[in-house]
């Protein structure tokens, strides 16, 4: 699965994107974020807040409670404002 990180996310992890092979027990956004929580302390810290994230699976924005199984590609990123 192809995760993608942007703004202060990408910031805290050191990189835009990473290659990851996911165990079977992840199946929601909310399990994949802790999961990439344990791979470094970079992620650990950038992933400190869950709460404070939002997630596309397949380009699609959805709640952390989504389903990443049979997902390509999953983007995490803060809250976007306008203005």
């Amino acid at each position: 699965m192809r995760i993608l990180y942007f703004a202060w996310v990408r910031e805290g992890v050191g990189t835009g994107e990473e290659e990851v092979d996911l165990p079977a027990t992840v199946t929601t956004v909310a399990a994949l974020i802790d999961w990439l929580a344990t791979r470094s302390p970079a992620h650990a810290a950038a992933f400190a807040e869950p709460a404070r994230l939002r997630a596309a699976v397949d380009q699609e924005f959805g709640p952390l409670d989504a389903s990443v199984v049979g997902a390509a590609e999953v983007a995490i990123f803060p809250p976007v404002t306008g203005g």
